[in-house]
């Protein structure tokens, strides 16, 4: 009797501590659907992290995060650098955060999530990282297949005592999986896909948008920013596509951004039109849903405090050349049919 009462008692315990932990956990869905800036220590050996050259490799690290009603969470992660353009020459290269650690007890459910941070220390560095946050956050206003990000203030130390300490915005990318799994996808390893081997109706509703942000530095083929997730229910489904980095758009117009010569234009904010053939009924079917969203991508942009008027009425003046276009059947054949791809 004695020993079952022990046994039960050793369920019940164990049983309680799992609960405990799992709601001490932070919750991956919250953290990304919550809009209020968090703040962050990051710290690393910053130069090992500038020196490392390789693909996936990781270092240790401490982030201490401070959320909107003062819970500090501190905890050992691993980081290592990504991307390879902005690594060449960057203050700090882009960033990958590795929360799944053995120590990262209450942070290891945001898995491995990849830090956007500015590439230089001047102000106009900070106003792009900002502005490409805007433009996922115009994508969510559109569809739920889409990255969700989450604002950070986050200060930089040095493990080793050998730079100073500096605070800059960035913003944290919803692991890619967790945006799967949202939408009752899930991701999947795959060959080459070719465009229209895509959900249609979702790849038209992508390429319209990358027309309205003025990008066209995506490829699905090249699996070049753009994820594709696959049904869990229902893998004979052609997947769907979900854009990601913009930093290379007409919106955000950064200085180092320059459209690829088999563009043919000069500027990153010259609109060129990267879908592929569909009929007027097509195409209007997808505008109506920027037209009826038309209030709330602005108003993204207008509410956003962090960024001066100048810069936001720029932002709103060219998105409002798209909503024009779109107001006008001509104009609606010429960019999106008459100009469409045909390879």
């Amino acid at each position: 009797m004695n020993r079952l009462f022990l046994f039960l008692t050793t369920i019940l315990i164990c049983g309680t501590a799992g609960n405990q932990l799992k709601a001490q956990q932070v919750d991956s869905l919250q953290f990304f659907s919550d809009e209020v800036a968090i703040e962050m220590q990051l710290t690393t050996d910053i130069k090992a992290l500038q020196n490392e050259k390789g693909q996936d490799v990781f270092q240790p690290a401490t982030a201490s995060l401070k959320f909107p009603d003062g819970t500090v969470i501190e905890e050992p992660i691993q980081v290592g650098p990504r991307g390879k353009f902005r690594r060449g020459y960057c203050r700090i290269p882009p960033i990958m955060m590795q929360f799944r650690n053995a120590g990262a007890v209450r942070l290891s459910s945001l898995g491995k999530l990849k830090l956007v941070i500015p590439c230089g220390g001047a102000a106009a560095d900070e106003e792009l990282i900002l502005k490409e946050f805007l433009v996922y956050k115009l994508y969510n206003q559109l569809t739920d297949f889409s990255l969700r990000v989450r604002l950070v203030k986050t200060t930089f130390n040095d493990s080793k005592g050998k730079f100073k300490s500096f605070t800059q915005y960035s913003f944290l990318m919803e692991d890619d999986g967790d945006m799967a799994r949202r939408n009752g996808c899930k991701k999947r390893t795959h060959g080459q896909i070719l465009t229209e081997a895509t959900d249609r109706k979702t790849m038209t509703r992508v390429a319209i948008f990358e027309y309205m942000i003025g990008n066209t530095d995506w490829s699905v083929p090249n699996n070049h920013n753009i994820e594709l997730v696959f049904s869990r229910d229902n893998p004979a489904l052609m997947p769907y596509a979900v854009p990601y980095d913009f930093d290379y758009c007409g919106l955000v117009d950064a200085s180092y951004a320059v459209p690829a010569d088999v563009i043919g234009t000069e500027k990153v904010t010259e609109r060129v039109y990267r879908g592929f053939p569909r009929n007027m009924e097509e195409i209007q079917e997808t505008l109506d849903l920027f037209r009826a969203k038309k209030e709330n991508i602005l108003g993204v942009i207008r509410n956003f405090t962090l960024l001066p008027d100048k810069i936001k009425n720029g932002m709103i003046r060219y998105l409002d050349e798209f909503f024009k276009i779109i107001e006008n059947k001509n104009d609606v054949k010429s960019a999106f049919i008459d100009n469409a791809r045909t390879s």
